[in-house]
């Protein structure tokens, strides 16, 4: 089964923006390039933060957008 890794991140969105350290997260933004995964982490006042999600399941997904994002 393929996961959706966008949709996985606009689930995990409102429930990062309901976190004191996600509340000025706006947007997750999933990309793929060949060899090269990455969410895009969106705040207010268009500061941006990136996770590397190569090659990562949708559990390890989330993982590493909390552990690298936060």
């Amino acid at each position: 089964m393929d996961e959706d890794k966008q949709k996985i991140c606009d689930l995990l969105l409102p429930a990062l923006q309901a976190t004191h350290a996600g509340s000025k997260l706006v947007n997750l933004v999933y990309t793929a390039e060949p060899h090269k995964e990455n969410v895009t982490a969106v705040f207010q006042g268009g500061w941006v933060k990136f996770a590397d999600v190569t090659a990562d399941s949708g559990t390890a997904l989330i993982y590493d957008v909390m552990r690298q994002i936060f």
